[in-house]
């Protein structure tokens, strides 16, 4: 599986639509959704599934926003939601070097939310259209569950692999095997602090530490000592430090990336992390809360991404569907 900043050939979204993930602010989280898709196409290809099963005007609304952009494409692809990160494909490279999709077997994180079976055609369907192989994996798990700095190391939260609700009966042992021959990864770090405050997907690994080069990880963090997410984070730090001893990586370095406060929208609290940013081939997109450790996030992770720039969207309206620009993209590598 190639890292994320890698060459890419596309990214993958999929148009929100859905009115119980956003019950107040459909329309706002569109325009946020549209300006992220702006962003990206300035500079390479989006393509973007858009069609609803139970509500045909989804296509044409969506065509409408977006179908006039340059290097936007508006795909007839159903989805139940916009999570596109954990249900499109997980592009690897085959022993051949060719482009592969893992369609991993997908129930809405843990059968939350129903129906999902359109989330779960879509990895078949995005292969299809790109004539790629497919590999179809009988393991319960999401491309937001899976982190990877291309040269073997694999970031991933115990509370998602071995959710009963996805994969019972199964071992972190058995996990690794399957994830090492079909993502080429060789060293595996397994956080188990839990998931930030609003999360629903049982702790994802991109709301909780991201890699920005091979031997760099942002992780969340906080410094109020107030705030009831303190000791899961701090459990977090501390299990990277000792299995970066424990698997001989010591030279990779640690940095904290800063949450901020409680945010209420929409009368929901918003998993707020910039954790959740998304990397193009040019640029590196980093939510926005209206709060004062945006602009804190935003230098951050200029400093570790010189030859990309870094820009800041809006996304609390998006937010208020539980996820960020990360959860809503998958790239496909060049």
């Amino acid at each position: 599986m190639p890292s994320e900043w890698e060459p890419q050939a596309a990214i993958w979204l999929s148009w929100p639509h859905n009115n119980e993930t956003w019950p107040e602010n459909l329309r706002e989280a569109q325009e946020e959704f549209s300006q992220l898709v702006k962003a990206i196409a300035r500079t390479q290809a989006v393509f973007v599934m858009a069609k609803s099963s139970t509500d045909p005007a989804v296509f044409q609304f969506a065509d409408r926003a977006l179908g006039g952009l340059g290097n936007v494409t508006v795909l007839d692809i159903a989805t139940n939601d916009a999570w596109a990160r954990d249900y499109a494909p997980t592009f690897v490279k085959n022993s051949a070097g060719r482009t592969t999709a893992i369609d991993w077997r997908y129930n809405a994180w843990g059968g939350k939310y129903p129906p999902f079976d359109d989330d779960q055609k879509a990895c078949a369907e995005v292969a299809r259209h790109l004539g790629i192989d497919t590999i179809s994996l009988d393991f319960c798990f999401e491309g937001g569950a899976v982190e990877v700095n291309g040269t073997g190391v694999l970031l991933s939260t115990k509370s998602c692999a071995l959710d009963p609700n996805r994969n019972p009966d199964t071992t972190i042992e058995a996990i690794d095997l399957l994830l090492s021959r079909h993502l080429g990864t060789s060293k595996h770090i397994w956080l188990g602090g839990g998931a930030i405050e609003g999360d629903d997907t049982d702790g994802h690994i991109d709301q909780l530490a991201r890699f920005t080069d091979e031997k760099t990880i942002v992780y969340a963090w906080t410094d109020r000592k107030d705030d009831p997410q303190l000791d899961r984070l701090k459990q977090n730090r501390d299990e990277f430090r000792q299995q970066l001893e424990i698997t001989g990586l010591r030279e990779f370095r640690l940095i904290p990336l800063p949450i901020p406060a409680r945010i209420e929208h929409c009368k929901r609290r918003i998993p707020a992390s910039y954790c959740n940013f998304l990397i193009t081939n040019d640029l590196v997109i980093v939510p926005q809360f209206g709060q004062p450790e945006d602009n804190q996030a935003i230098e951050i992770l200029s400093g570790l991404f010189s030859r990309r720039q870094t820009i800041g969207l809006n996304s609390l309206n998006l937010s208020v569907g539980l996820g960020s620009f990360h959860c809503l993209s998958q790239q496909q590598p060049a």
